[in-house]
């Protein structure tokens, strides 16, 4: 959107969500903790908020599978709740998110609410 006149004050971080999810060559965990520090329980609350545990349990490596450059090895569905999760763990005070159920199946629709409790922190 373009602002065309006033102004825009945002006061906090921002986590963004596209619509096109994007993914980092490397591992499923750098993906959804991008440069943040681990926190283990907060971390599995994202996870099964996100509804990637089941999606982990067929890679051998689980959150240690390298993922290839634009999501390579992933479905459509895994690089949206991948983008998702990342999200999520940057504990934003604000989320923008872009249709983030354009790219999922009708098995993980009911993500948003596990998402939204998991942000803030319900």
């Amino acid at each position: 959107m373009t602002r065309r006149s006033g102004s825009v004050t945002v006061r906090g971080s921002i986590a963004y969500f596209s619509q096109s999810s994007w993914v980092l060559s490397a591992t499923i965990r750098e993906n959804i903790l991008f440069g943040h520090s681990f926190d283990p329980v907060f971390y599995e609350r994202v996870l099964e908020a996100c509804a990637l545990g089941p999606d982990l349990k067929q890679f051998a490596q689980g959150d240690q599978t390298e993922v290839g450059e634009k999501g390579i090895g992933l479905s459509g569905g895994q690089r949206a709740r991948l983008a998702l999760a990342r999200a999520v763990y940057s504990r934003a005070d604000v989320y923008l998110l872009d249709d983030p159920l354009c790219a999922v199946d009708n098995r993980t629709s009911h993500l948003m609410r596990g998402v939204l409790c998991c942000a803030i922190d319900c």
